[in-house]
């Protein structure tokens, strides 16, 4: 009996001291003096984030092709169903003002959406010792500028980046180089659905009020081509409304982060550094805020007086200020702001 229990204490002891020794190996390949509660989550739920960002990529190619569909869609309607209509019932003066207007829309819409998805954002490029960074990226592990942040979709780092978009289907990061034809492209497609909407609400209402009528005893005479007229235009006015509906409110949110300088991503980020300053009874001033009309200049490249029309209301290709790596005081700001924090 003595012999047998000597057998087990000792098999016992040396599974413990297995456990023991697999445990101290475990600790040892795996320890990092940063690692948090934090960090272990990340790590267990990065095959998931894995899995979103690869999806996401085939979904922004979906995204751009319905874009392109809808939006070719609407502009057929308007010139087979509309447009005949406006030639034969309007005046002159305001068919000249229709057909001024809507190409103008149509133009300003297709290149900035084409530069859009086109244009790259700007990224960390030469060797780390170029780069004077404020950080170190954790996934590019390289030096990280001001206002830069890593796009887990595209795997990059990307200058001043505000957001890798989907919602306005670019299938594309929206950066440095294309942040002004992202914003242009919204708030040219809004001001294009508010026209359609506005101008095709009267036949909006009787196209409607002529399909509700299809289901009467004795149905109405209408032929093939009449109703396919007007499913066709509450198809567009129901389309063009919910468009610039949510469109529009995308547009006044980046409306307003670029009066203040903004991005979306440092919205949230000098958010929390004001309320940490505020505790601390500072007050956080954004360093890339040069006031409201200045920002505005800025983020639209005008320079001179002239540039509101050939750089704003007319398609323009013009570059950015600054290279994204540093940023200086653009030539267009007419005085120095306020240092980052002051007391």
């Amino acid at each position: 009996l003595r012999l047998g229990r000597r057998r087990r204490f000792k098999l016992v002891r040396q599974a413990e001291q297995l456990w023991h020794y697999g445990h101290l190996c475990i600790r040892s390949l795996l320890f990092n003096s940063f690692t948090n509660s934090d960090v272990v989550l990340d790590s267990l739920f990065e095959p998931v984030y894995w899995l979103v960002d690869h999806v996401t990529r085939w979904f922004g190619v979906v995204f751009v092709a319905l874009v392109i569909g809808l939006t070719s869609s609407i502009v057929a309607i308007v010139y087979i169903c509309l447009l005949p209509l406006i030639l034969q019932t309007y005046t002159p003066a305001w068919i000249c003002w229709h057909l001024a207007y809507g190409h103008w829309n149509l133009i300003m819409i297709v290149f900035h959406y084409y530069k859009a998805i086109t244009t790259s954002p700007g990224q960390t490029g030469g060797t780390k010792d170029d780069l004077t960074g404020v950080s170190i990226c954790r996934k590019c592990i390289a030096p990280k500028p001001a206002r830069t942040h890593h796009c887990s979709i595209c795997n990059r780092c990307v200058l001043k980046m505000d957001h890798h978009c989907q919602a306005a289907w670019l299938n594309n990061c929206v950066g440095h180089y294309n942040h002004r034809y992202f914003f242009s492209f919204c708030l040219f497609m809004t001001m294009g659905c508010i026209y359609c909407s506005i101008s095709g609400w009267e036949m909006f209402r009787d196209a409607y009020a002529a399909i509700e009528t299809y289901y009467q005893t004795p149905p109405p005479t209408f032929s093939f081509r009449q109703r396919a007229f007007h499913k066709s235009v509450v198809y567009l006015w129901v389309l063009c409304s919910s468009v610039a509906l949510a469109l529009g409110a995308l547009t006044l949110w980046h409306a307003a982060l670029i009066t203040h300088g903004e991005t979306s991503i440092e919205r949230h980020i000098n958010k929390k550094e004001r309320q940490r300053m505020q505790k601390k009874g500072k007050v956080f001033r954004n360093p890339y805020s040069y006031g409201s009309w200045d920002n505005w200049k800025v983020f639209l490249g005008v320079d001179v007086p002239r540039h509101w029309l050939t750089r704003v209301l007319l398609p323009s290709p013009h570059l950015p200020h600054g290279t994204g790596l540093s940023w200086d005081l653009p030539p267009c700001v007419t005085e120095q702001r306020a240092p980052l924090m002051a007391i």
